[in-house]
């Protein structure tokens, strides 16, 4: 792995917000380097998941669980600001401070776990970013 850069929260996506996610979750994520076309992709140590990359942004195996584990509330905003806003919230229903938000109810998920762990920025390697 190369250097670790921050970026922001609510600009994490797609690999990056992979990472971000796993490590707000202590899963110990590894970049696979680019081959057979692919870019650089996050995956686990097999003690989590065999065989498979670690996407909860954008696979529902792996990022709804995250939903029910912490308790997270969506909310659709309107597609003109942004689509779906998510909250962490305690077992009484309060709401953690900040929220995450995205275009699908996965990736406001994942920014609302990140944003409870890390609310401004988090550290990823530079070459999951675009």
């Amino acid at each position: 792995m190369t250097d670790l850069i921050e970026v922001k929260t609510a600009d994490l996506a797609g690999e990056a917000l992979h990472w971000a996610v796993a490590i707000a979750e202590n899963l110990q994520p590894f970049v696979q380097p680019p081959e057979y076309g692919n870019p650089h992709r996050v995956f686990l140590p097999k003690k989590y998941y065999i065989g498979e990359r670690y996407t909860p942004s954008t696979d529902w195996s792996q990022g709804g669980p995250l939903i029910e584990k912490h308790n997270v509330q969506l909310s659709f905003n309107g597609h003109r600001s942004g689509g779906f806003c998510a909250y962490v919230c305690n077992d009484n229903g309060v709401e953690y401070r900040p929220s995450g938000g995205g275009r699908t109810h996965l990736v406001a998920a994942c920014r609302a776990v990140v944003a409870s762990k890390f609310p401004n920025v988090v550290k990823v390697p530079k070459e999951l970013m675009p």
